[in-house]
């Protein structure tokens, strides 16, 4: 090809100056043929695309196709129910509830119901009548001072600078208008978190954005200024993300703009990278005494921890900190490794961290199995888009749920998947000021909070329908899943629940002995048995 390249080249120069000595005109198609045949010759002389190199200009067809594959793929191969990480029905739902549009469906389910994998509820033959207003629960346990209703339904951590100031003035704002949380992510609390006007969880991460000196440790005094803001309602100690756990947060250089450079307290023109671990801590009983002086420091504010299951003994080792030192945090939230992200390393999203519903039931195992859990609220974040989704993890083990990727749905998010390159054509995870300018606050921040309100109205056809008077009823076995085309099995068959106390006596459940005997309150480290 590159010798043919040459060949027709020359014969199309030398073609054309010999029909100019009769048709002077045709010179002018060079005002097109000319920028084709300087690129095609850059391409031949180039040394850094192979493909370039041996098919000159043919060879970028390649890139272009590469280019708009994902939209190809999206707008004209993917079924309904194929596409990832959220499908065609999934963002659909999200976008009508948001606009409040109808949301039904015509002629019967597309799911196969025999196929394995597929999940149901069973109803009751008394159903009941439910109000979304009324789906809340109170997070805060003797030792705070100020408890917060919370809603069953938040806006998981999502931190300006990876999202744009629109995006985080219509969730807050929405918020606001919905009456939910809104957690900051751990980029600190921005003038649109406070702006938006909404309740805040103000995630605190290693990087100790908002409350950090210049060398990057906690600082009280900054702390204590933040959390007495009155739109902070609880505070969350980030100690990983399910999308990239044991890694910290990743924002692009391109998305660190002078503003955010003086919010984070860090530098402009490089990627900022929290560190992967905490230095305000680094045992189970530090990490708890921690906890106690962010709740002292706040004045009483609600506090917990949000994290991605990975080493199970180590959770156990919080734990028996918790026996050991009378200090629980007021709610722990559960990520799975299935968790969005604005920027992760493939292999950090792909294999790391244990999926959502392991490290649910492991947690509110564990939790149970020391005598903890009456004390402590356990939120679950993990890809709810539905009423279903927030009945599944309720019924697992959770108490509340957060919710990320289907909230950016609601604000107008088409799944480019370009969260990590300042290029998101509608303005959402971007600080891009031309693109972001399509993003409408007044307008998204009701979006946001329609898809908040019939969600939970959803969840509540769907409570009643069961005939369950309230969502604390809900346990593993109301959630059937068949595991082949003749045999189902509800939650409470494919996982063992522990009961109460259960990892306070002998004998220990066989599948945590090993981990609870190399437990320790005093390490994060293995003690030998």
């Amino acid at each position: 090809m590159r010798r043919m390249f040459l060949s027709v080249l020359i014969g199309v120069v030398f073609f054309s100056l010999l029909v100019s000595i009769w048709f002077p005109l045709i010179l002018w198609s060079w005002v097109l043929i000319g920028p084709l045949a300087l690129l095609g010759l850059y391409d031949y002389f180039q040394t850094k695309h192979s493909i370039l190199r041996n098919f000159p200009l043919l060879g970028r067809m390649r890139y272009l196709m590469e280019l708009v594959r994902p939209e190809i793929y999206q707008y004209f191969i993917e079924s309904d129910t194929e596409g990832v990480p959220f499908d065609r029905d999934q963002r659909s739902l999200v976008y009508q509830r948001a606009k409040r549009a109808r949301d039904t469906v015509p002629f019967g389910t597309k799911e196969d119901v025999y196929v394995t994998g597929y999940e149901w509820v069973n109803h009751s033959m008394a159903p009941l009548a439910h109000h979304p207003d009324n789906m809340r629960v109170t997070i805060g346990h003797k030792s705070c001072s100020l408890p917060y209703s919370c809603s069953l339904l938040n806006i998981s951590a999502m931190s300006f600078g990876s999202l744009s100031k629109n995006a985080v003035l219509s969730l807050s704002g929405g918020a606001k208008l919905g009456n939910f949380a809104h957690n900051t992510g751990e980029g600190g609390i921005s003038p649109y978190h406070l702006a938006g006007g909404g309740d805040l969880i103000w995630q605190i991460g290693t990087g100790y954005f908002g409350c950090r000196l210049d060398n990057g440790q906690f600082c009280k005094d900054l702390f204590r200024q933040n959390a007495s803001l009155a739109n902070v309602k609880m505070i969350e100690i980030k100690l990983s993300q399910g999308a990239k756990p044991g890694h910290g947060g990743i924002l692009p250089a391109a998305k660190v703009t002078a503003e955010i450079s003086q919010i984070r307290h860090v530098p402009m023109g490089r990627d900022v990278i929290s560190p992967p671990g905490h230095s305000a801590f680094s045992t189970p009983i530090e990490l708890l005494e921690f906890v106690a002086q962010l709740r002292e420091l706040s004045g009483g504010k609600p506090v917990g921890f949000k994290l991605c299951v990975g080493k199970r003994r180590e959770f156990l080792a919080v734990c028996k900190a918790m026996q050991k030192t009378g200090i629980t945090p007021d709610y722990i939230a559960v990520d799975g490794g299935e968790g969005g992200t604005g920027a992760a390393p493939l292999e950090f999203s792909n294999h790391i961290g244990a999926p959502l519903f392991e490290g649910l039931i492991f947690v509110h195992n564990a939790l149970r199995g020391f005598s903890l859990r009456e004390d402590i609220k356990l939120i679950a974040s993990g890809k709810v888009s539905s009423g279903f989704g927030i009945l599944k993890l309720l019924a697992l083990g959770a108490d509340a749920c957060y919710s990320a990727r289907s909230m950016m749905l609601a604000l107008g998010c088409i799944q480019a998947l370009q969260c990590n390159s300042n290029h998101c054509p509608v303005g959402v995870a971007t600080q891009d000021k031309h693109l972001m300018a399509g993003l409408v606050p007044s307008d998204k921040r009701i979006r946001v909070a329609n898809f908040h309100h019939e969600t939970l109205k959803s969840f509540c056809e769907m409570l009643g329908a069961i005939g369950l008077a309230s969502p604390v009823d809900l346990r593993p076995w109301h959630v059937m899943h068949r595991v082949s085309p003749v045999i189902t099995k509800h939650y409470g068959e494919l996982y063992d629940y522990l009961e109460e106390g259960a990892l306070l006596r002998e004998p220990l459940p066989e599948h945590y002995r090993r981990a609870v005997e190399s437990a320790s309150a005093e390490t994060f480290g293995h003690v030998p048995a």
